[in-house]
């Protein structure tokens, strides 16, 4: 039992801390089409930001016509080594084509290669909803506001990432 208690204190862990922020550069991608629920993603993301300390000054909203052109940005602004991560922030509401479908998938798959590709946070915070009431649901009511989650999820990377960068592996706390 003694050698259990000791292989698990043993066990190294790796969090992300939220509110050492001051320096890291954010950029926000942003769709503009169905802007009356993304404007409310924007506002939470920006909030949440703020609050865990990241510089209004490090913080720059890029807009792009829809979702489906959100990776092609996303990737122009990884390429640029502005950004220490990227906050994609959109809606995608179902209608009566498929259009939903592929550019839900599109933009997705798109946003996670960046992320790959470029080894830096994305946080996908494009919401895909089969109504108009679901996506204002998630963009501050009920369900909370998809963007402030989406900012908090590339500060926790951008931290966890920073202690994976460590050289010494017995440094990491």
């Amino acid at each position: 039992m003694s050698n259990l208690q000791q292989q698990r204190s043993a066990v190294t862990h790796i969090d992300g801390n939220l509110h050492q922020n001051a320096d890291a550069r954010i950029g926000i991608v942003v769709a503009r089409f169905n802007g009356f629920v993304v404007e409310s993603l924007v506002d939470g993301a920006i909030d949440a930001l703020l609050r865990h300390g990241v510089l209004g000054s490090n913080i720059t909203v890029i807009r792009v016509p829809g979702a489906f052109e959100l990776p092609l940005v996303a990737q122009r602004a990884a390429e640029s080594d502005r950004f220490d991560a990227i906050v994609a922030l959109g809606a995608i509401i179902r209608g009566s084509t498929p259009h939903f479908d592929f550019v839900a998938s599109e933009s997705a798959k798109g946003l996670s290669n960046v992320a790959t590709d470029y080894n830096i946070p994305v946080a996908n915070g494009v919401l895909t909803t089969d109504s108009i009431e679901q996506a204002i649901e998630r963009s501050g009511t009920k369900a909370g506001n998809k963007g402030s989650e989406a900012a908090m999820v590339v500060l926790e990377m951008i931290a966890v990432l920073s202690q994976l960068d460590i050289d010494d592996s017995s440094d990491i706390a």
